[in-house]
């Protein structure tokens, strides 16, 4: 049921993707009358899906974190709990099959000690530095793990962690300004392998270990292995499904093809939103899941950007988008004992450059229902910007995505003999793809650094200039990623409950 013309509500969350989703359901179950407002047709945004032919495509990666079962990072399942729903998923014993130049080889097992072993095959002479370095980053896991993740805007929560954790917090506060890159060189020296420490980053961050932050890279490196990349059953679409049925379950409604064209603003205070229909909406808080570009220079006044948004965007800047494949292939193709996820680079030189670096994901294998039987779905994609995109005719436009798409299927033929041979169907996104279905600024995967910054001291909170409003998702702290995300969800739900003066929902979380 849709909400009446001028309905007012205690929240109201621009956009469905999984932080603003979380933010929605963690309010719902503490009893705040919330609503989402969704411009497609299906919720997820980035972690939404498509069906063709049989096939069902995930529209982003299908490397999923956050679905452990124990420790206090396990944002997604915890999420789901809040609002009691689950989702089955299916554990991937290896997160990343990587082939490299000179012929480095290697799998990230699930297993820390499988993958030490791996990597030291390569780096013998580095074993120790190997040690040392991934060992810090389980420094910084297990203090983000040893206590409840929420708002770090909120006074009282700082000083309950503080007293129960106090060592966790002081080794946080201590890695907060450090990046991988100053950790890496004080243990290795090895150039080869400090490349390697930079393509770990960049597969996630879409940066270099240099620009990536400690703290990002302490959970992604280490939750690999203590709560594991699981997929969810269905697809990752599956994920925001659910989070709605929640939503619903708790007293939440969501709207769709419900397009916010401006943030209301009464007094310099966030109070409401307007559809591209006309219709208002009011709400004591909002909450954008846009990008803040997208929330700032489309949603507001561009002549009234808050100075601090201004000097946020000096700091960092759109990362590229993605040129993506959806291939569908006869199962022949894949050799007994493919990987689920790849990643494929031949030039060093190239990795930050667009069509350098190739991500490979492969979910049939973990769910073989996800294809008709006999396929599997080959989901490639590379960082793209989208000024190579713009001002081409129809036809120009379609001529270039065939000749991008055949030079991926040449690269992954090297890999996957046969594969154009065996191929059923191929569909081919670019980033203007990404922007239009995504309503994502540019198709921006989200920011990066413009320079060298001191860890994640320059990423915003949740709360903005302006009274009322707040942001959530990749461009909030703790930054991109599916379960980065989710804290971010959290962390907005937790910051606008003590605003609004919620208690705590009756179901205990985690």
């Amino acid at each position: 049921m849709s909400p009446s013309l001028n309905s007012s509500f205690d929240v109201i969350v621009i956009g469905s993707g999984i932080g603003g989703l979380v933010t929605a359901t963690q309010l719902a179950a503490k009893g705040a009358q919330v609503l989402v407002l969704e411009s497609y047709l299906i919720p997820g945004g980035s972690s939404g899906y498509f069906e063709r032919q049989g096939y069902r495509f995930d529209v982003g990666a299908s490397m999923i974190f956050g679905f452990g079962e124990k420790g206090t990072t396990n944002l997604l399942t915890r999420a789901l709990e809040a609002v009691n729903v689950n989702q089955e998923t299916i554990a991937d014993s290896v997160q990343i099959h990587y082939h490299l130049p000179k012929h480095l080889d290697l799998k990230v097992e699930r297993v820390y000690e499988k993958f030490l072993q791996n990597l030291i095959a390569h780096f013998p002479h580095e074993e120790t530095g190997i040690r040392r370095f991934y060992d810090e980053c389980w420094q910084v896991f297990n203090c983000l793990n040893s206590m409840e993740l929420l708002s770090l805007e909120e006074p009282r929560y700082l000083l309950r962690t503080f007293l129960q954790h106090p060592l966790a917090c002081l080794g946080l506060v201590k890695y907060l300004p450090q990046n991988v890159g100053d950790v890496a060189r004080r243990y290795i020296k090895d150039p080869e392998l400090l490349k390697f420490i930079d393509i770990e980053c960049y597969c996630w961050s879409v940066v270099s270990a240099d620009m990536t932050p400690m703290i990002n890279a302490g959970m992604v490196f280490s939750d690999r292995h203590y709560g594991g990349v699981n997929y969810p059953k269905g697809g990752v679409g599956q994920i925001a499904q659910k989070l709605v049925e929640g939503l619903e379950k708790a007293g939440g409604k969501i709207e769709y093809q419900a397009r916010v064209t401006k943030i209301i603003i009464e007094q310099g205070k966030a109070v409401g939103v307007q559809l591209a229909n006309g219709k208002v909406y009011r709400g004591q808080r909002i909450v954008s899941n846009a990008t803040r570009w997208d929330t700032f220079e489309k949603l507001l006044p561009v002549e009234k950007i808050p100075a601090n948004e201004i000097k946020w965007q000096q700091n960092y800047e759109k990362s590229p988008s993605f040129l993506s494949l959806h291939i569908g292939v006869e199962a022949a193709v894949l050799p007994h004992g493919t990987e689920c996820h790849h990643i494929i680079l031949e030039d060093w030189q190239q990795m930050t450059s667009p069509g350098g670096t190739l991500f490979v994901s492969i979910p049939t294998l973990l769910d073989p229902d996800l294809a008709p039987e006999g396929y599997h779905i080959i989901h490639a994609f590379t960082p793209n910007w989208i000024d190579d995109w713009q001002g081409l005719s129809a036809s120009e436009y379609e001529a270039k995505k065939e000749a991008a798409a055949w030079q991926i299927i040449d690269r992954l033929e090297k890999i996957f003999p046969g594969l154009d041979a065996g191929l059923d169907y191929l569909e081919v996104g670019t980033p203007r793809t990404h922007q239009r279905f995504l309503g994502r600024e540019d198709g921006t995967y989200g920011p990066i650094p413009r320079r060298k910054l001191r860890g994640l001291l320059s990423m915003p909170f949740n709360r903005t200039a302006i009274p009322g409003l707040y942001c959530v998702g990749d461009s909030t702290f703790p930054g991109q990623g599916l379960n980065a995300v989710a804290f971010s969800g959290f962390a907005c739900a937790h910051r606008i409950a003590v605003d609004l003066g919620l208690k705590k929902s009756k179901r205990r979380l985690g």
